[in-house]
């Protein structure tokens, strides 16, 4: 039996291994179930993330000691997300390879600086990934590899859901960037830093609302008040933010579009190289070898 890959997309059959200079580079495809997934489990982050400023003075939900099981359900949920995405018509055998690649190298990076000042490198190679591979992959991929940096770091905690669903945030948006197929060179470049510059000050924000509305003691102009009117309660938290995380969270953006700028070049090119060849757009068919001694004939 041969393998040999053909075109679906009406141009007619086509053999070969999809390498082709002229070929177009098409992002990991995503099925109805995993679409479904991704909003699904977008929406629950969105309310898990939020749900304390809502929360009235009585309830008691702002200090709750269930708080860490709250977090803890976001990690089964993230990998359903993550198995449903396998188990549709998006990920085959190539694009799971590519996955675990990507995902090791993301998570190899992000001890080179273990968060100091900002310094997180990781950033930089999950929006080109998500960029080339669209934003199904990216969200998978960013939520992968995050949980591997958690293992290889020791960073697990209640965050870790937090932590991977955001990245997978980030990952997603640079997959849903205009212009995948037009938009080449230094104006793509300027594209990613851009977006890579804004998500990871909006990782910082974002990561803030995981623990912000439990840490208890903070100084009245900073501290979560359950029960207070919304407008005042994310003035406190902007205020909390400028105050903690900012000098964290500009570092990591500049970081970011340093490196896109430097090596976003050479990364895309060899992301979209390593695309064409898996071909993860071209389905295999087999059909059986002639028989022995025809071709003598």
């Amino acid at each position: 039996m041969t393998a040999h890959p053909h075109r679906t997309d009406g141009a007619g059959p086509r053999t070969g291994s999809g390498a082709g200079p002229g070929r177009r580079v098409r992002a990991v495809r995503l099925g109805p179930r995993s679409v479904a997934a991704l909003v699904l489990i977008s929406a629950i982050g969105v309310m898990a993330f939020g749900w304390p400023l809502l929360a009235d003075s009585t309830s008691g939900l702002a200090h709750s000691k269930d708080a860490p099981w709250l977090f803890a359900a976001l990690l089964p949920m993230l990998l359903a997300v993550v198995v449903a995405t396998i188990a549709d018509t998006g990920l085959d055998a190539k694009a799971i390879a590519m996955l675990g690649v990507l995902a090791a190298a993301g998570a190899a990076m992000r001890p080179l600086g273990a968060g100091t000042a900002g310094i997180e490198p990781m950033f930089f190679l999950m929006v080109l990934s998500g960029r080339v591979l669209g934003p199904g992959f990216g969200f998978v991929l960013g939520s992968v590899a995050m949980f591997a940096s958690a293992l290889l770091t020791g960073g697990v905690g209640p965050w870790m859901p937090f932590q991977m669903l955001t990245m997978g945030w980030v990952s997603m948006g640079a997959g849903l960037l205009p212009g995948p197929d037009r938009l080449r060179g230094r104006r793509e470049l300027a594209v990613l830093a851009a977006y890579g510059a804004v998500s990871a000050v909006f990782y910082g924000l974002i990561m803030n609302l995981q623990g912000w509305p439990y840490i208890a003691g903070m100084a009245s102009g900073v501290s979560f008040v359950p029960g207070d009117p919304l407008d005042q309660n994310l003035a406190r938290y902007l205020a909390y933010c400028l105050a903690t995380s900012l000098g964290w969270d500009l570092p990591r953006a500049l970081v970011t579009v340093v490196l896109t700028f430097t090596l976003g070049g050479t990364v895309l090119k060899a992301l979209r190289r390593a695309t064409r060849r898996a071909a993860f757009d071209v389905p295999v068919s087999f059909t059986p070898d002639p028989p022995r001694g025809a071709a003598s004939r």
